[in-house]
């Protein structure tokens, strides 16, 4: 009798413990991914090497103009053609430029924990950047303030599959656009123990950034370790200019990885074709990716790109289009040809709201970076309208839906095969697995389950509420934020950077334009 009465209470513990474990807040990043599926590879050997060949001949015989009197005399001791602001690069001193660049490197953060990888089959999901509008809790579209920025930082914290803060996910109008470098680094450092990324929206503020990554890691430290990321950004087609590459000095200098992006409007800015767009594209990374090790040798940088296709009915830049998915394929297989990581971007699309459009686009952008290979895939979370503005609930469920992918990514997991194939015999035909205690212990891990989508009845789905899945989201992210807790900064470093932004601050006029000057 009471051992009846007991063995229910004891499973009904077991059970009310999983249930604890499984709904408890889970906040923990998950690893950098290292991705073992196979490639999608749509280049044979020859054309691999069509490309390459298209691109050095466009370096050498169309030029590169590198608007910044800096980097044309750096060129000329390079042993480069220089013509006015023309640049001519023979493919033999392209290539050995780019070899020095470290086919992988490690991420360094300020929790040692959530050091990230990056090369080869290593990969990492950063936020979107550079929205100046958001869709907020209310899914109101308005101006962003700093506080706004704090709250997706926070976000960056909580997503385990979000390895990075990134930087201005959205603009914070509440501060001139002159020092608005500052509050944006300190917010990434601030709110999140992940790696970040530094602005680079003029030489002298990424030198800022640099001094406050001294401030954060100490200078020897970054000597040796990258701990932050810089982009830079190219202007299809074939022109460099002086704020990007000054910034990108600034960067390489202290040896920090900078992403070398050309910015793609397939059929604008380059020809109408996909083959030819990406000859045109690796070019222009190429130039940029040597120019680093003119720099300084054996700086870690990353073929980088920004791609859309434009539309020829109204001139609007197009994401999730076949054609993106295509070129994305190709620079993977260019970018490993050279043996140097790569970024992209992800989960983009021009929908106005997060509808079904939204998903769409996003889906078919992530499968094809997933299985592209990309290493840095950016703009991961909440971008909408083109990126013009940054969604609250698409964060949520585009964040999610990196945890999906990187689960895709890693491939099916054996470590358990011939204890779950010994189940089959325990249940036999006609049964079912859901109480057999292989089920019971691994369930969690072995299929995921979201909890941004709804799969109930559609009767108690009515029951309740109705509930779709911008509320959905948006109620998340205000239960995550309720639940933030910051992570630590050291104290002494706090007041360090607080007064080095305080100084910079008195040091740079409040102007409505970028710092070039102070």
């Amino acid at each position: 009798m009471t051992q009846l009465a007991t063995a229910p209470r004891a499973r009904s513990g077991g059970r009310q413990a999983r249930r604890a474990l499984r709904t408890a807040p889970k906040f923990d990043m998950l690893p950098g991914l290292t991705g073992t599926i196979p490639l999608c590879e749509v280049m044979d050997g020859a054309q691999v090497e069509r490309i390459d060949n298209a691109s050095m001949d466009i370096l050498e015989n169309v030029g590169v103009q590198f608007r910044d009197p800096i980097a044309l005399e750096d060129w000329k001791k390079a042993g480069a053609k220089v013509e006015g602001e023309l640049v001519f690069l023979d493919r033999g001193l392209v290539r050995e430029l780019i070899k020095t660049i470290p086919s992988d490197f490690t991420y360094h953060a300020r929790d040692p924990k959530k050091n990230v990888r990056l090369g080869g089959r290593h990969s990492i999901f950063v936020p979107m950047t550079g929205a100046p509008f958001l869709r907020d809790l209310d899914d109101v579209r308005r101006n962003p303030t700093l506080d706004d920025l704090a709250m997706f930082h926070k976000l960056s914290h909580m997503m385990p599959a979000l390895h990075s803060s990134a930087h201005h996910i959205v603009e914070p109008y509440d501060h001139p656009i002159s020092q608005r470098h500052l509050r944006i680094t300190y917010s990434s450092m601030k709110h999140s123990d992940k790696t970040f990324m530094g602005m680079t929206t003029s030489p002298k503020n990424a030198e800022d950034v640099m001094d406050m990554c001294a401030i954060l890691f100490g200078d020897e430290f970054m000597e040796t370790h990258p701990v932050t990321t810089g982009n830079c950004n190219g202007n299809s087609p074939l022109v460099w200019d002086e704020t990007m590459l000054g910034a990108m000095r600034a960067f390489c200098r202290r040896n920090q990885p900078v992403l070398c992006s050309p910015f793609v409007l397939g059929g604008a800015n380059t020809p109408a074709s996909v083959p030819a767009t990406v000859a045109q594209l690796n070019a222009e990374a190429l130039s940029a990716l040597a120019y680093t090790q003119v720099i300084r040798k054996g700086a870690p940088a990353i073929y980088g790109h920004y791609l859309s296709t434009v539309s020829m009915k109204s001139g609007a830049p197009m994401a999730g289009t076949p054609e993106i998915s295509l070129m994305n394929f190709m620079i993977g297989q260019m970018a490993r040809y050279y043996g140097v990581p790569w970024r992209t971007s992800n989960t983009l699309g021009g929908a106005k709201t997060f509808d079904a459009q939204a998903g769409y686009e996003s889906a078919t952008t992530l499968q094809a970076v997933m299985h592209a290979g990309a290493n840095y895939i950016w703009h991961s979370a909440g971008w909408n309208e083109a990126g013009m503005h940054c969604s609250t609930a698409k964060f949520i469920v585009d964040a999610e839906q990196c945890a999906m992918a990187y689960r895709m990514a890693e491939g099916p997991k054996w470590g358990d095969f011939d204890t779950a194939v010994s189940a089959v015999p325990d249940v036999g035909p006609g049964g079912h697995y859901l109480g057999h205690p292989h089920t019971q212990e691994n369930f969690q891990e072995a299929f995921f389950m979201p909890d941004m989508f709804d799969n109930n009845s559609i009767e108690q789905w009515v029951a309740e509420g109705s509930v779709e899945i911008t509320e959905r989201a948006l109620n998340r992210a205000r239960k995550l934020l309720s639940e933030y807790q910051e992570p630590t900064l050291d104290i002494a470093k706090n007041e360090e950077l607080l007064d080095y932004i305080a100084r910079r601050e008195r040091e740079i006029p409040a102007a409505d334009e970028l710092n070039q000057d102070y």
